[in-house]
């Protein structure tokens, strides 16, 4: 069983028991786990199990089951994050943005921050030149974009799930 520290309540499980806690901690280290076996790890058995993943599913809590893909096997080992300062933030001007950002496929991650600029977006590409050619290309014709600034990723000390923290 996946250590699970059924004290430990990050913000969104208030409201679940230990058991839909644990059955979160397990599908997020092991999507693929048998029915059977996911029961025996939390110590219910298979009914209530199936019928806990069921509602937690239906509670837009577990939104689906993918594979994990390692970037750099594929040969995506450079990161850059991007700040964004757009020159426009009323609601429409995000949308848009928002909406260039999902057409981007080499935008990892993008967040709207509160702070000095709009949004920080992660970027994996092949190597700098790639990079490059994404900013000038892609990044800087998003809709309303009036600056960015890059800072590239020399390692990643942590990258995980919310499964890895129990």
């Amino acid at each position: 069983m996946t250590e699970f520290d059924s004290n430990f309540v990050p913000d969104g499980l208030h409201g679940l028991d230990r058991f839909d806690r644990a059955i979160l901690v397990e599908l997020s280290s092991d999507g693929r786990v048998s029915m059977t076996e996911l029961a025996r790890r939390i110590g219910l058995s298979k009914s209530p199990t199936q019928a806990r993943v069921k509602r937690l599913e239906q509670q837009g809590i577990i939104t689906g089951y993918r594979a994990l893909v390692d970037p750099i096997r594929l040969g995506l080992d450079h990161v850059a994050f991007v700040e964004v300062r757009l020159g426009d933030t009323r609601e429409k001007a995000l949308a848009e943005f928002n909406a260039g950002v999902a057409r981007v496929t080499e935008i990892e991650q993008a967040h709207l921050i509160a702070g000095n600029f709009d949004y920080l977006l992660k970027v994996r590409t092949r190597d700098m030149n790639a990079y490059r050619k994404v900013l000038a290309e892609k990044l800087s014709s998003l809709p309303h974009v009036a600056s960015t600034s890059t800072y590239v990723a020399m390692e990643a000390v942590k990258e995980g799930s919310l499964g890895e923290v129990g």
